[in-house]
């Protein structure tokens, strides 16, 4: 096999497809990049039984065939080659020489009988505006829990209803929703749903955000569905996880008339300062009166922080705690220059209600997005 490829197409598509291997695959086999050539150019392909990614780029084929090279290897070699057209070829000892100007690789080929089938999709897919889409990964991929004790909360949980696409995460202490267009086409419209590994939405979301409409399909049966995302000549498939994701679209209460609608990045400033003087894992004090919101922290060695942020206050007056990494998470995904925070109310007197949090384009005005999240409230020792 041999053939010549510009030196920026390649490092590119290179590491495209090593993006979601694993740092380190019990399988050495799955850390290969499986490179295709033939008469439409070059496939390179990557898979690890639950995610695979897929590119076609074009190059010069002078002889037709297939090799598999270390993945992440042949990424740093080829990000850092001279800027001059690369050369591959297999060498009559079985090894990979890579040239570039005058430097030179020789890598060791790796067995590509022993690689797995690359997944393919047979679903019809759908369309969504791929800036929509990366924003709504973004906006709800981070809620996802991190603890793999219970796997069907690592996921972000895609739902497919008329038109429209809505992501959900939750890691029991906060819930985060996003809806976005869904176009299904002129097939017959039918609800889906698909619990993908939020680490895998998050790298399709950050490798897609500026190209043209995603299209996704839903595929298989049984322990091996799958989903694809597909933009341009790249495509990443990802195993879904098995399971019951929770109820959580529930939990979001009806219209409330008791909030608070404060400017999203003082606040943000705000209680980042007072994370400062905070234990870790503390929650930190709020009250919402008619003066605003007040803000109140308390550390170890007797360290103490307070600051008040002006807000709009519709409603009584509100003491409650909430986790401030959690909050400051919430109004750096909310993307408006206001944001309302209104508090729910629950039938038992003994339980905390949760709080949920909307844009606002300006103090009067709600944001005209769809993004909900709900945060649990902490105890407060008195």
């Amino acid at each position: 096999m041999k053939f010549h490829v510009n030196r920026d197409v390649f490092s590119d598509a290179v590491s495209f497809v090593v993006k979601l291997l694993p740092q380190r695959n019990p399988q050495p086999i799955l850390a290969g990049v499986l490179i295709e050539a033939g008469p439409d150019g070059l496939s390179l392909s990557a898979f690890d039984y639950e995610a695979s990614a897929r590119t076609l780029i074009e190059a010069t084929v002078d002889s037709p065939g297939t090799i598999l090279v270390h993945g992440r290897m042949l990424s740093e070699i080829a990000s850092r080659l001279p800027n001059a057209p690369i050369e591959v070829s297999v060498q009559d000892d079985g090894g990979i020489l890579v040239t570039c100007g005058s430097a030179r690789f020789t890598l060791p080929a790796m067995p590509v009988q022993e690689y797995p089938a690359i997944p393919e999709v047979a679903g019809e897919p759908g369309l969504v505006p791929s800036e929509d889409f990366a924003t709504a990964i973004a906006q709800v991929a981070f809620a996802a829990s991190r603890d793999d004790v219970t796997p069907v909360l690592t996921g972000v949980q895609l739902e497919v209803t008329g038109t429209s696409l809505s992501l959900v995460a939750t890691d029991r202490y906060r819930v985060a929703l996003r809806e976005i267009p869904w176009d299904g086409g002129s097939a017959v419209a039918e609800d889906a749903s698909a619990l993908v590994p939020a680490r895998t939405l998050q790298e399709v979301g950050k490798t897609f955000a500026h190209g043209s409409d995603i299209r996704i399909a839903f595929s298989g049966s049984g322990d091996r569905e799958i989903i694809a995302f597909s933009s341009g000549d790249r495509t990443v498939t990802s195993l879904l996880i098995k399971g019951n994701f929770p109820p959580v679209r529930r939990l979001f209460p009806e219209q409330n008339d008791h909030y608070a609608v404060v400017n999203t990045a003082e606040l943000a400033e705000a209680v980042r300062r007072m994370q400062i003087v905070l234990d870790r894992s503390a929650p930190l004090r709020f009250t919402f009166n008619g003066d605003g919101v007040t803000m109140d922290a308390s550390g170890g060695d007797q360290a103490r922080a307070s600051e008040s942020v002006d807000a709009h206050i519709q409603g009584e007056e509100v003491v409650l705690g909430l986790n401030p990494q959690y909050l400051i998470e919430a109004l750096t995904a909310v993307r408006s220059e206001f944001v309302r925070i209104t508090f729910t109310s629950s039938d038992n007197a003994n339980k905390l209600s949760p709080v949920l949090i909307t844009s606002q384009t300006s103090v009067d005005r709600s944001g005209d997005d769809t993004f909900k999240y709900l945060l649990q409230p902490n105890l407060l020792l008195r």
